[in-house]
């Protein structure tokens, strides 16, 4: 690979990427791994694993819509690594991991992460993990001893993140025992700090209608343009994740931005719990086909109340299509006065400073 830098110079001058001087900034780290992992991996020790000593990996934090995930990508797309390599969502990442966890388990080992951890090492050097955040003791008492294996299997691990390691699990149940992981990700990977001041995310949807009305084929082709410039024109993949037994997924995700319709969020039973997880996994959220509201499909409205609070209290940005004007939503039946608060919160939502207003 050549220099990262060149290749970031590239993009700009082709107009692909707006110039940033703080991405610029953090760019010599990507060099500097690029050709660590052009050297030959090291030689596999007597039990066929190999040995330890991998080049340190890259932890990029900062705040939200600075280009963390553009750059990993930009990175993961140029990079040739003899030995194999592999992007993916840190929540679908963990979901494999718990699955694998599973699997091990019926087998009867003692130690199910071991394999788990194995088997994603073999035949891996490099492992891009957007958006890393723990959010739930399950994932903090594995990420330690996951993240060790992998290291110990000369994997070099690229994460973003909006936090640095120190406030990874803030204020977690039992974080003492965390503290260990944190340790691991300062010894293992460079910490680097994206400090761009220009949100641009933020950017690419000033300015722009994020509310359609009525849900036509008119809608769908707005939404599909927003959505190409929010995430770069990625395909998305599914988001899913369990909250307390109860399975939430979301059709399509990519660079922090959830799409769903109507009905796969507020046509089964959910509820607070389930939208404020999501609001946690997430930064945009993309809701098509809003129908009218009323008595006819009433338990339907009251999820999708709960889910605009949870998206409000989060401070997220939601794009949204729907049968009618905030105030004509739901006009008839009961609930339709307390939907006035609701109304209110998604003309809020559509102020151009909405999310910068969040802080």
């Amino acid at each position: 690979m050549e220099r990262f830098e060149d290749i970031y110079a590239e993009e700009t001058g082709a107009g692909r990427i707006e110039p940033d001087p703080a991405q610029e900034k953090v760019l010599p780290e990507f060099t500097r791994l690029a050709r660590a992992l052009a050297e030959k991996p090291p030689r596999k020790g007597m039990f066929g694993r190999k040995a330890r000593g991998g080049p340190k990996g890259i932890y990029l934090w900062g705040g939200v819509g600075r280009g963390k995930s553009m750059l990993m990508d930009l990175f993961h797309g140029n990079v040739a690594v003899e030995g194999g390599q592999r992007r993916v969502h840190f929540h679908a990442f963990m979901q494999e991991v718990h699955a694998g966890i599973g699997r091990a388990r019926k087998t009867g080992v003692d130690d199910a992460i071991k394999p788990v951890a194995d088997g994603i090492a073999d035949g891996l050097r490099l492992l891009c993990l957007d958006e890393m955040q723990i959010g739930d003791i399950t994932d903090a008492m594995i990420v330690g001893r996951l993240f060790e294996r992998l290291f110990e299997g000369g994997v070099a691990v690229v994460t973003t993140s909006n936090r640095p390691p120190r406030d990874l699990y803030k204020d977690g149940l039992n974080r003492n025992l965390f503290l260990p992981f944190i340790a691991l990700l300062q010894e293992r990977m460079e910490v680097v700090e994206l400090s761009s001041p220009r949100d641009w995310r933020q950017d690419r949807i000033a300015g722009s209608d994020v509310y359609f009305t009525p849900a036509d084929a008119t809608a769908r082709q707005a939404m599909d343009a927003l959505w190409t410039r929010l995430t770069g024109g990625a395909d998305g993949e599914p988001l899913r994740f369990e909250v307390s037994g109860r399975r939430v997924e979301v059709s399509r995700y990519a660079n922090g931005v959830a799409r769903s319709g109507f009905w796969d969020l507020c046509g089964r039973p959910l509820g607070a719990a389930d939208y404020l997880a999501l609001a946690e996994r997430i930064k945009v959220l993309m809701l098509e086909d809003v129908p009218r509201l009323g008595s006819e499909n009433y338990n339907e409205a009251k999820r999708f109340v709960t889910l605009v609070d949870a998206v409000y209290e989060a401070r997220l940005r939601l794009v949204m299509s729907a049968a009618d004007l905030p105030e004509s939503l739901y006009v008839e039946g009961s609930g339709s006065f307390e939907f006035e608060r609701t109304a209110s919160r998604l003309r809020e939502m559509q102020s151009r400073d909405w999310e910068a207003a969040g802080g």
